[in-house]
């Protein structure tokens, strides 16, 4: 019999929007991409069950008590009907069971649970009984007063896998624009003495993989640092002496790219078709452009793990928990993605 894959899928910040995105995504109707998978979430009961009383239904998942059990996950028998139970699971990680849920509500237990909880996914991945991610939003400050020192999901799964930052990329994936970032979560001004012509190559590369794996093949822009990319040197020097060598060596590698553009036309560009991405040089450079168009139904996706990962591209969104009205089409799509990208 085939082996089915397994997606783990991680609550986030428990007392954030992820476990009722999940609640109501289940209980809406299972996408139609996890048919043939097995889903593992992983986190805290306690805000699963707390949002399935709040929508009034009933437990819609099977909760694992031994981690032995994840190996028997992926030859469990296929679903021969829509109707039939699909193959959803929890696991509570250890020193998470008696978690106390606050919906909405900016605590330092929550950034431990979704840290605590992205370790766990971590190493069912290193052990290849999951094979791919998708992660629920949480909130970076609550994770770095819980002691997990990453400035975000990028840097922490970068370094679990034993990789840098650098050697991954934060890419963002919608209907009409695709996005990635050279730098993650830096200050602004730490960003000009952080870029390099090597970083810039990678973070191409990378990018180039993942156009090509979608069967995109026009050229993906490169954004200046600076406002007109530099004006030739006139607003800054970073656009001359960095941005412009990586592409010029990128393109002496018979790599499709243009640039550097300036930033302000370059996405509108996009948008109209000229480009398969655009490589911007820092975090709201290219996600304030993103998310004019994809607030709603953009994916993050990180090039360059050992895995698939996928997230929504939102946060946790403590105001509007249990509400009832955050959409559920980030989360959705993360997960359709994340079952693509893994493959049969």
């Amino acid at each position: 019999m085939p082996r089915r894959t397994v997606l783990a899928l991680t609550l986030g910040d428990p007392n954030g929007l992820g476990p009722e995105l999940i609640c109501r995504i289940f209980q809406e109707g299972l996408p139609a991409s996890l048919a043939d998978a097995c889903v593992l979430i992983i986190g805290p009961e306690q805000a699963l069950t707390y949002h399935q009383s709040v929508l009034g239904r009933p437990t819609f998942w099977q909760t694992l008590v031994d981690m032995d059990q994840l190996n028997q996950l992926d030859q469990l028998p296929r679903r021969t009907h829509r109707k039939t139970p699909p193959g959803i699971y929890l696991y509570v990680p250890n020193g998470l069971e008696s978690f106390q849920i606050q919906p909405g509500q900016t605590t330092v237990e929550g950034g431990f649970a979704a840290g605590k909880t992205l370790e766990t996914a971590c190493s069912l991945l290193q052990s290849t009984r999951v094979q791919a991610l998708t992660t629920g939003p949480l909130n970076k400050a609550m994770l770095q007063l819980a002691g997990y020192d990453f400035a975000g999901h990028t840097e922490f799964l970068a370094t679990k896998a034993g990789l840098s930052p650098e050697d991954v990329c934060m890419h963002f994936w919608g209907p009409r624009l695709r996005v990635s970032l050279a730098t993650t979560h830096p200050p602004l001004r730490s960003v000009p003495e952080l870029l390099s012509v090597e970083m810039i190559l990678r973070k191409l590369e990378l990018t180039l993989f993942a156009m090509h794996a979608e069967g995109r093949h026009e050229p993906v822009a490169v954004c200046g640092l600076n406002p007109h990319a530099g004006e030739a040197g006139h607003i800054g020097d970073e656009d001359q002496l960095i941005i412009s060598p990586a592409v010029s060596q990128a393109v002496a590698r018979g790599w499709n790219v243009v640039g550097p553009l300036a930033a302000d036309t370059t996405f509108h560009r996009a948008v109209q078709g000229d480009f398969s991405a655009v490589l911007a040089m820092y975090h709201d450079q290219g996600l304030t452009a993103f998310k004019m168009l994809h607030f709603h139904d953009g994916v993050q996706i990180t090039l360059g793990l050992p895995y698939v990962r996928t997230s929504p591209d939102h946060g946790t969104g403590y105001d509007l928990v249990g509400h009832g009205r955050a959409s559920t089409q980030s989360l959705r799509n993360a997960l359709d993605m994340a079952v693509a990208l893994t493959g049969p």
